[in-house]
């Protein structure tokens, strides 16, 4: 297995990231949460050590829940695995592979920043394969539509570029993992779980998950795919 992206690897792609938010790439793009007039003026009374305080418990948050789902998922393969499902269990390892890389790289940003990094005892239940699907989905559709917008403006607000960066990496995978987790579940309602891809690729440095053959370079960290982290068994 290749070794999870190290801070400095991370700190490289800060000048991608600036050009990833006028990118036409739909992968590398970075939507930018909108704000209210009170969202305004709240970041206005703001202090930079309050901002800066805001991202640094927002990069430890995300550090927790993306080490419970990487622990959560993992269980998730086994679990679909023991059902016969295994090219879901292999969709959910690959999951469970990116949340640990988009964990280590929030860890990475708060040992730079000098903050503490969590105790992570991951909680969870792992109930049947349609259930976990029906979790999972949960889970990235809550990422995507409000935890990763918001964490991402806080960065903005504070000008933290490497949590800006580790926030988007990990934004715009989940993206894809929700609609991964979403034709997997129709799968199964429709017992066509042996047509779902047997083969996924993991970026190291974003945890960007392709269900296909990938691009020469990563479309999210621009990294090669000759790095990439193949799944095709358990």
């Amino acid at each position: 297995m290749k070794k999870i992206v190290s801070l400095s690897s991370l700190a490289v792609f800060i000048s991608l990231f600036v050009s990833c938010t006028s990118s036409n790439n739909k992968d590398a793009k970075l939507q930018t949460p909108v704000t209210t007039g009170t969202e305004e003026t709240q970041t206005q009374n703001q202090s930079p050590a309050e901002a800066k305080s805001k991202t640094i418990a927002d990069l430890q948050d995300a550090f927790k829940g993306e080490s419970t789902a990487s622990a959560k998922y993992a269980d998730y393969s086994k679990k679909a695995e023991q059902e016969g499902y295994h090219n879901i269990a292999l969709l959910f390892k690959a999951a469970s592979m990116a949340e640990h890389i988009h964990a280590n790289n929030h860890k990475s940003v708060l040992k730079e920043y000098g903050a503490e990094v969590p105790v992570v005892t991951p909680e969870y239940t792992v109930n049947s394969t349609k259930e976990n699907l029906q979790d999972a989905i949960n889970g990235e559709s809550y990422e995507v539509a409000t935890m990763y917008p918001e964490f991402l403006q806080d960065a903005g607000n504070s000008k933290s570029q490497l949590a800006q960066i580790s926030f988007n990496y990990a934004f715009e995978v989940e993206k894809k993992h929700k609609v991964m987790y979403e034709k997997a579940l129709a799968a199964l309602s429709d017992n066509k779980v042996n047509e779902l891809p047997q083969v996924y690729y993991v970026c190291p440095t974003c945890g960007n998950t392709y269900d296909q053959t990938p691009p020469e370079r990563c479309g999210i960290s621009m990294t090669s795919s000759e790095k990439f982290i193949k799944i095709s068994s358990l």
